[in-house]
């Protein structure tokens, strides 16, 4: 199977042509089949830099701006008028909670009967005194609808911690007991980079939850959701159309042929629809200013396409 995925020519650049991939087969693309996810991403500043950030956040970063309460209001809005059958609200960062109109932007995405996801760390950010009384009334106000997806990189501080600092495990188990105290729902996203199989990690995480008493299924990919090493630099195989026969796979299967994320990037006039939440730096996959504009084909021209998303299988949604 390899030898059919497409292969550079000598001399030609992977991951160039939209079109074309540098053997010169048609790229594979993918259509918005059936949006069920909107995310947000509400900035990239954050409380702390991790070792391998995909989007670069940390406590100087704001290449994307806050986003702003009106701005979730507007896209809530163009998703009614579009028809877009989108289930699910998903905000990330950066740090949501660094955000000052996050509460507001969770309360209004709720208050429309969506589920919404929001992707934390569960530390300091998260734990002001402000925060933690908001979140008690989202959660007395809808209920589960609400789900805190916690960073637990590994599910030993020793590793999570060469990530995220030392002491940062430890912290976010602190926020992690206050939302199990307060029977928030809660899931968990980790990284598969330490050598072990699937099924070792799983079985540390499922270890830590019953230690801890936390309601979350550590066998559920939904629930605990492991995301493979995003490495710009490592070579992968070009996506061409003949390879989602060769594969056995969909283009449906894809996240970006159901799900977008809306970003304000600093000094801009207003935000911006990007097709894939990993990738917010890239020119070629930011699709317009509204829904409507976003709902073109999306070439799979970046290597997180293929090694993330095509060949890994992973989507950032519930």
């Amino acid at each position: 199977m390899k030898d059919d995925l497409a292969q550079p020519d000598r001399g030609r650049a992977k991951f160039v042509d939209p079109a074309v991939t540098a053997d010169g087969q048609a790229r594979a693309t993918v259509a918005l089949h059936r949006p069920q996810t909107l995310w947000f991403n509400t900035g990239t500043l954050c409380n702390i830099e991790c070792v391998n950030c995909y989007i670069e956040s940390s406590p100087t970063n704001d290449r994307l701006a806050y986003l702003l309460a009106e701005d979730v209001t507007d896209y809530l809005d163009q998703i009614e008028a579009r028809g877009w059958p989108i289930e699910e609200i998903g905000f990330t960062g950066g740090e949501p909670f660094m955000n000052p109109q996050i509460l507001s932007m969770l309360e209004q995405s709720l208050a429309r009967g969506y589920r919404v996801l929001v992707l934390t760390n569960a530390m300091r950010p998260m734990m002001r005194r402000r925060v933690r009384e908001g979140l008690e009334l989202l959660r007395d106000a809808f209920g589960d609808r609400l789900t805190l997806r916690i960073s637990v990189d590994h599910w030993s501080a020793k590793h999570h911690d060469e990530e995220r600092g030392k002491g940062s495990f430890d912290i976010t188990l602190q926020g992690m007991r206050w939302l199990r105290d307060g029977r928030f729902r809660m899931s968990v996203a980790g990284r598969t980079v330490w050598g072990e199989t699937e099924a070792e990690a799983r079985e540390g995480y499922a270890r830590l939850y019953r230690a801890e008493g936390f309601d979350i299924d550590a066998q559920d990919p939904g629930n605990t959701v492991l995301f493979p090493e995003m490495d710009e630099n490592v070579d992968v195989p070009e996506i061409t159309t003949a390879c989602w026969d060769i594969l056995g796979k969909s283009p449906q299967s894809v996240m970006c042929s159901n799900s977008r994320m809306v970003v304000r990037r600093k000094g801009a006039a207003g935000p911006a629809v990007l097709a894939c939440t990993l990738l917010p730096y890239a020119p070629g996959f930011e699709l317009g200013t509204t829904l409507a504009e976003a709902e073109r084909d999306v070439a799979l021209n970046h290597p997180h396409c293929a090694k993330f998303c095509v060949l890994g299988g992973a989507s950032c949604s519930a």
